[in-house]
């Protein structure tokens, strides 16, 4: 049980976290480009919210939302 284990330790450790190493040592390189994932997943987020904020007025301006405050059963 101990090999298997280590084996799931060392495939993390040498494969799998290679893409966060190289961003680590990016960073002394361009801090632009070290973080430009954080800014893509911010853009993303970003996008969603204006998406569903759309959304929602959408049903809102069509009346579909039951606004009644018995509608739900948490109010």
């Amino acid at each position: 049980m101990k090999n298997f284990f280590e084996a799931i330790a060392s495939l993390f450790e040498d494969l799998l976290f290679i893409p966060f190493q190289l961003l680590s040592q990016l960073e002394f390189f361009s801090w632009w480009l070290s973080n430009g994932m954080s800014f893509l997943f911010l853009g993303i987020g970003s996008i969603a919210t204006v998406y569903w904020i759309k959304e929602l007025q959408k049903f809102d301006k069509s009346g579909e939302e039951n606004k009644d405050p018995s509608a739900h059963s948490f109010l």
